[in-house]
């Protein structure tokens, strides 16, 4: 029997009180690493053989970008010093989210006054820095690598850039699910368990052309940004399409901020899935380089910063054609 028919669909899965879609359990009651258990030997192996022209595309900004982050978060500080004639050295202080990054499993847990993490963790984690159950470890140690799909969302709207973009990337936006799967039909795409899923909603498009003074005010005022709709269809699409991970270019991968009395997409995502959450991923070279090879998947491969405890971490993802 194959993984996927292993699966419960998202319907077959359990509540969590008021939340659905609960996969606690699914992996045994001590697991650590989620979703990415999908990427198994097997799905490692049939992913490389998408790599068919030997083009490698970075899919990291620079650690040091943004220069002023978005949500408040603390820009990177790079010192450099001589240690003697030609021989030098060089230290980083980083938030691990304030530019290209996964998301970990100790960064968003369920609220609603549960207040737990994956796998019916108890906060204690977020208080206490000794504790490393569910740490960016695991997934560093396990590596996040197999089939990425593209879902090229401003292709998709812009007919290939005929028509403009029908919403602002800077603004509240909802990508409803029906949208990607039309963008997968349009592509010619079909999922397989434990594939990495990647969506351009066009953020760094923006980015590039506006000025830097547009650029420095995203951290001084409300972030409000485009992404994926917060609804059960949503968590349908996901989770039934069994993913092993998520990810796009936008600084959130949800629809931001959230409707009033909606639940984060982050709890589900995060707090009863245990799936990856990737966020400000670079994706303009690679979505050039999917239109002219008109193919949408290829091997992926990311190893976080192996980091006892670790909250979340730089990608260090690449793709491979």
């Amino acid at each position: 029997m194959d993984e996927e028919k292993k699966l419960p669909t998202f319907d077959e899965l359990p509540n969590f009180h008021q939340y659905t879609g609960c996969a606690w359990g699914l992996w045994g009651p001590d697991d650590e690493l989620g979703t990415v258990n999908l990427l198994t030997e097997k799905v490692v192996a049939e992913a490389v053989k998408d790599v068919k022209l030997g083009k490698m595309i970075c899919l990291n900004f620079p650690v040091n970008f943004p220069g002023k982050p978005c949500f408040k978060r603390q820009p990177l500080i790079h010192n450099q010093w001589m240690l003697s004639d030609a021989c030098n050295d060089d230290t980083i202080f980083i938030n691990t989210q304030s530019g290209s990054q996964w998301d970990g499993m100790r960064h968003f847990g369920v609220f609603g006054g549960h207040n737990i993490f994956y796998n019916n963790d108890p906060d204690e984690l977020e208080q206490n820095k000794h504790n490393t159950k569910l740490g960016i470890h695991n997934w560093a140690k396990h590596g996040i690598c197999g089939r990425g799909v593209l879902l090229d969302m401003v292709k998709f709207y812009t007919d290939g850039g005929v028509k403009p973009l029908p919403y602002d990337p800077w603004t509240t936006h909802a990508i409803p699910a029906s949208d990607l799967e039309a963008c997968a039909k349009k592509q010619g795409v079909t999922f397989k368990t434990g594939d990495i899923l990647i969506l351009r909603v066009g953020f760094t498009q923006k980015w590039y052309s506006v000025t830097r003074e547009d650029r420095d005010a995203l951290s001084t005022r409300t972030e409000t940004f485009a992404g994926i709709e917060q609804s059960e269809d949503m968590k349908r699409f996901l989770w039934n399409n069994h993913f092993a991970a998520v990810a796009s270019d936008m600084p959130c991968l949800e629809r931001w901020p959230t409707p009033a009395d909606i639940p984060h997409m982050h709890q589900t995502i995060l707090g009863l899935w245990g799936m990856p959450i990737g966020e400000f991923f670079e994706l303009e070279d690679l979505s050039k380089a999917c239109a002219e090879a008109n193919r949408y998947t290829f091997f992926f491969s990311s190893w976080p910063l192996n980091v006892l405890g670790g909250v979340a971490s730089p990608p260090n993802a690449a793709a491979y054609l």
